[in-house]
């Protein structure tokens, strides 16, 4: 890791958010869901709030958090029209099938092709994308990255096509939810590059003006086809993770990534930067001492805001940091809540939802639910409030 070349004030301890508003987004005893990270959150045009899960079906009797990773379930959206403080259960629309593990068994047996659709209007409020991979997100050397979209703000969905690989052994998708766009109208997202038979994959750039074509743009960090430090154990470094791109009103591109020692809590955000539109990219600083994955949410005054899951004890939950400078420093710790029941919560996304107001949803469970299993019930749950 490059250190940083400015001080960076740590007499600081943590404080606690006011005026803050915690709501439930979906809530099932009996699913698990979670990992809102990777599948997205929206303001759509009309003003709605689209925000996407993955849900597993689980009885809670023996809950393993990387049993219910690898096991079948879905994502689905779900929609609020009164800015979060509730969500239609009805509104609930699939989105994908974890249980496709190859594209034969994709809908029509193929992937689709999106070249006879119109562009997709990257501008446009209503544009939503959400990707991962099959066999599955984290699948490694064989991995293929499928992509859907909607035009009319969650809605409806077009068929899944799949992301060309670009001679990467494998690729797979971190939710292309996570997409900016440039002064000229290119769409940037970040991917996840896959080597066989290596747990770490290569944070990488793609790119698109119409939403048909998606060529790889630069890699975020440099090639590593394997982590030095990976012992092949379940709770092990798997270095940078999903990446997050930002494009900031300067033209600056950000990307947040998750650098890991261990998934339970000693992992952290690290941002990069690239001045040239996504096609290089350098070291710009260390967002945290620990939580991720981090979201960016470039706010309408300029500073830049990145909520993560925290998840060593005491006090699991969500927390953020503020940057004044476009990514180069950040504020105090600001915790939003640390009620977490275990380390088993945490992959905020968030989104401006007005000028100086922001709603961040994450999953997470309670120590004092009615159902114990290491922590209650897993549930999407959201926050509201004032950076």
């Amino acid at each position: 890791m490059s250190s940083t070349r400015v001080l960076v004030p740590t007499d600081r301890p943590p404080r606690r958010a006011e005026d803050v508003e915690h709501h439930v987004v979906y809530r099932d005893e009996n699913e698990f869901a979670a990992w809102p990270y990777y599948c997205g959150l929206w303001q759509t045009a009309d003003g709605s709030l689209v925000a996407g899960f993955k849900r597993v079906p689980t009885d809670y009797r023996s809950i393993s958090h990387y049993d219910l990773v690898n096991r079948p379930g879905e994502i689905v959206v779900i929609r609020s029209t009164d800015g979060g403080r509730t969500w239609d259960r009805n509104s609930v629309v699939p989105v994908f099938d974890m249980s496709i593990t190859s594209e034969e068994e994709l809908p029509g047996g193929a992937a689709a092709d999106w070249s006879d659709l119109p562009p997709l209007d990257f501008t446009s409020r209503d544009t939503l994308l959400m990707g991962g991979g099959i066999p599955k997100l984290m699948s490694g050397g064989a991995a293929r990255a499928w992509i859907r979209a909607s035009t009319d703000g969650g809605r409806t969905w077009r068929p899944p096509a799949l992301l060309p690989n670009w001679d990467f052994p494998g690729v797979s998708l971190p939710g292309t939810s996570m997409y900016s766009v440039r002064g000229d109208g290119v769409m940037l997202f970040g991917v996840q590059a896959w080597a066989p038979g290596v747990k770490s994959p290569l944070p990488v750039v793609y790119a698109s003006h119409d939403g048909v074509q998606f060529p790889y743009l630069g890699s975020i960090i440099d090639e590593q086809h394997a982590s030095p430090f990976w012992p092949g154990g379940r709770f092990a470094s798997a270095r940078h993770l999903y990446p997050r791109v930002v494009v900031l009103a300067d033209g600056r591109v950000l990307a947040a990534l998750r650098h890991e020692r261990d998934p339970r809590g000693v992992f952290w955000v690290e941002v990069h930067e690239s001045l040239d539109g996504g096609r290089t990219w350098h070291w710009l600083s260390r967002v945290n001492d620990w939580g991720a994955p981090g979201d960016l949410v470039p706010l309408h005054d300029g500073r830049v805001l990145c909520v993560y899951g925290y998840r060593l004890r005491p006090g699991p939950g969500i927390r953020y940091r503020v940057s004044e400078d476009g990514g180069r420093t950040w504020g105090p710790e600001v915790i939003l809540r640390d009620d977490g029941g275990s380390w088993d919560l945490g992959y905020p996304r968030a989104v401006e939802i007005e000028p100086g107001t922001v709603l961040t949803h994450y999953w997470i469970n309670h120590a004092g639910d009615g159902v114990d299993a290491d922590g209650g019930v897993r549930h999407i749950a959201c926050t509201i409030f004032r950076p």
